[in-house]
């Protein structure tokens, strides 16, 4: 097991602060955020009601996730965590809810628990002690609380294309990120959570609208390619092939 440090931590707070303006217009544009919505929020939140509950936002950034969920679910309770502090009041300033600044990879105790939590692309930053990092959101979520997440998979026929990418892109720190394995994640939980929900998903529009970014594909272009890119990525989704680039799931907590 590789364990966490404080050199670890402080390069993903760097490289996270380093690019966050960028990943900011690209992730949560017009066209993102409805990727979002369509083929990320949706399966995972098929009849599952968080209204009225108390939802973290893990990895949370300046909390459009959260945003996202209140459309859907307006008397959810939002509470954001990320490793970095700006990001924690970006999400006060966003959301008008609390922020709680912690990192996954080391040991948490704040004493509460949550009905659900959410993670979007958030584990894969927190490879440096995914144990401890599983450990954390088991203790945070309550007994039958749900736990949703989307993460890059390392079973996609990709992977090997992804881990070079990774070592050579500005926008990736190889070290300390890297694709995962849903059933590895899985058996870090030790029992503690059993699936409901898994898609294998990643088309299209998963590379040219969701990660124009690493992609170089210029905001503006993405609302002329988006028509087209989303009935294609519906398609792709709908084989649920494992070798799919990225993985959504929903746990429930034992």
């Amino acid at each position: 097991m590789v364990m966490a440090n404080d050199h670890d931590s402080l390069r993903q707070k760097i490289h996270y602060e380093r690019i966050h303006d960028e990943y900011e217009a690209h992730y949560y544009d017009k066209s993102s955020l409805e990727y979002r919505q369509r083929f990320i929020l949706h399966p995972l939140l098929a009849g599952l009601d968080l209204n009225d509950r108390d939802v973290l936002d893990v990895a949370s950034g300046s909390g459009h996730n959260t945003m996202l969920l209140r459309r859907r679910f307006p008397r959810m309770r939002g509470v954001g965590l990320d490793i970095s502090g700006s990001a924690c009041d970006a999400y006060r300033a966003t959301t008008g809810g609390e922020a709680l600044q912690c990192d996954l990879t080391r040991p948490l105790s704040l004493n509460r628990q949550f009905d659900a939590a959410v993670v979007i692309g958030g584990l894969h930053h927190c490879v440096v002690n995914l144990p401890q990092t599983i450990d954390n959101l088991a203790s945070l979520v309550k007994s039958n609380g749900t736990l949703l997440m989307m993460e890059p998979s390392a079973d996609s026929v990709l992977e090997g294309l992804r881990e070079r990418w990774y070592r050579r892109d500005r926008y990736f720190d190889a070290p300390t990120e890297r694709a995962l394995s849903h059933d590895e994640l899985l058996a870090l939980a030790g029992g503690r959570f059993r699936v409901e929900v898994l898609r294998h998903i990643g088309g299209p529009a998963y590379f040219l609208i969701l990660n124009s970014l690493v992609m170089r594909i210029p905001i503006g272009a993405k609302r002329w390619l988006a028509p087209v890119a989303f009935p294609l990525e519906r398609a792709f989704n709908s084989l649920n092939s494992s070798s799919a680039p990225v993985f959504v799931a929903r746990w429930r907590r034992m």
